[in-house]
């Protein structure tokens, strides 16, 4: 009979992953190019004081909601990352006007600064149907 560890079968807890999250969200979020109020609105708004102590890397835990934007963050940075070999294109690309009817000549930050975690979701599956993967 097998027996595995409860750390081996147990989830991973928001409080374990949300500074290394924030760390790799923020590097993101600069390559990106983003002012610190369209951070602070792709991070679902938080206080500015809640913003900026997640900006020097306070141990905190994340809400589910903000795990949630920051986890369609990192697929759509992945999924740029693949479509796009040139890192500076792969960065560039959210700031700039797309024909796709999704985003209607706006890009694809635009549509995400709405402030719903749903805009994340739709660029993110744009983004994963582009690259043939999932829509």
């Amino acid at each position: 009979m097998e027996t595995t560890s409860p750390q081996a079968t147990s989830p991973v807890s928001a409080k374990e992953v949300s500074r290394p999250a924030l760390r790799t969200v923020f590097r993101i979020l600069a390559a990106w190019g983003l002012s610190n109020k369209e951070q602070i609105k792709l991070l679902g708004n938080p206080p500015k004081s809640t913003f900026y102590r997640w900006k020097q890397g306070e141990s905190v835990v994340l809400s589910q909601d903000t795990l949630e934007r920051l986890s369609y963050i990192f697929g759509i940075y992945s999924a740029l990352q693949l479509l796009l070999p040139r890192p500076d294109a792969a960065d560039a690309w959210v700031k700039k006007p797309n024909a796709a009817p999704l985003f209607g000549g706006r890009s694809a930050l635009e549509r995400m600064l709405s402030g719903q975690v749903a805009d994340l979701y739709v660029v993110r599956q744009y983004l994963d149907a582009q690259r043939g993967g999932w829509a």
